[in-house]
């Protein structure tokens, strides 16, 4: 048997980076901005911007603090959120996160971890920004859930009956990646099944397993991906706003310009938005929101680089900001003439 650690639990990471009461308050009012843009309550398209991961906070956080001004500058036509994603999960291996390896070396300090990523979101969310971040672990969503305006169960995971009892958890709106292979009718399960109510095992405040409680969470969505063939054309999305409706559900998709509908080419994501914004100008409300991928410097190295750059995403290439902000300007514009529609 391998050595073990132990782990600070949630109070204890809360106790070293504590969130202030003005910004639970905060939080909690983008939640509900974020619920009513899906909800339709609110006419703005939501925009989850930033890097696939967050591998140096120092450095993140400079960009956060970019697109808190660029959503200060479209706020009457959107609501962006800053994606500060700290769990990678791998199909086989890869760089986990800044969570399970802070120190990018493969030592695997987690409770290192756990306290740089708390840190970090706390000084993150300080920027005004709310901020999306995919539960890979259901284990450790109470060391940092209390940060986070948006969530999202991936494509890997969208399956697993722990990470759906966790979304009807989690009290902010969770995203529902279509699988890897591109089915949507899974996430659509994934949906149904967080909208009900479960009792599950978790991780309490003073880090015993207690038993969990949910009564369903009313704002989880489906966000569309891609897989082996993109679907952010306006036929995949129809037929995904189709397969919701038969199923009882809202008719609200969030569309990821990443991953499959880019071909995992970072130079493909511009036009990916270009197709969507048009179908927003033209006035289609099942279009929510959409996701890209972006940080400082355009493009991607290896984890294993000598010397890290700290301005350029080491997983996903990812757009930099020089060409994000010209994105946003497309977004607010066609979310403008939707709501003048």
């Amino acid at each position: 048997m391998l050595d073990q650690d132990l782990l600070p639990t949630p109070a204890e990471v809360d106790a070293q980076a504590p969130l202030s009461p003005p910004l639970r308050a905060a939080i909690a009012a983008h939640r509900e901005t974020i619920a009513a843009v899906l909800d339709r309550r609110d006419p703005r398209l939501l925009v989850i911007v930033g890097p696939c991961s967050v591998h140096d906070p120092a450095a993140t956080l400079d960009y956060a603090h970019l697109v808190a001004g660029a959503a200060a500058r479209f706020a009457d036509d959107l609501v962006v959120v800053l994606r500060a994603y700290l769990e990678k999960p791998r199909t086989v291996a890869g760089w986990p996160g800044l969570v399970r390896d802070p120190t990018l070396d493969g030592k695997g300090d987690l409770a290192a971890g756990l306290r740089t990523g708390r840190a970090f979101l706390v000084e993150a969310a300080a920027t005004g920004l709310p901020l999306a971040y995919e539960f890979v672990d259901p284990v450790l969503a109470s060391h940092v859930a209390d940060a986070i305006s948006w969530a999202a169960i991936g494509a890997r995971t969208v399956t697993s009956p722990p990470h759906r009892q966790l979304a009807s958890w989690l009290p902010m709106p969770v995203g529902m990646k279509n699988t890897v292979g591109g089915r949507v009718d899974l996430a659509i399960d994934a949906l149904r099944a967080a909208g009900l109510p479960h009792v599950f095992p978790g991780i309490g405040r003073d880090g015993r397993v207690a038993a969990l409680r949910s009564s369903g969470n009313p704002s989880a969505h489906l966000v569309l991906r891609g897989g082996p063939v993109p679907n952010y054309d306006a036929a995949s999305v129809a037929a995904a706003a189709n397969a919701l409706t038969e199923a009882g559900l809202p008719s609200r998709v969030v569309v990821d310009c990443s991953h499959g509908n880019s071909g995992k080419d970072h130079n493909r994501q511009p036009l990916v938005l270009a197709d969507l914004a048009d179908r927003i100008a033209g006035g289609d409300r099942v279009l929510a929101g959409l996701m890209l991928e972006s940080y400082l410097s355009d493009g991607k190295q290896y984890p294993d680089a000598h010397p890290l750059r700290p301005d350029l995403s080491i997983t996903d290439a990812c757009l930099g900001w020089s060409r994000t902000v010209p994105l946003l300007e497309q977004l607010a514009l066609a979310a403008k003439r939707r709501t003048a529609r």
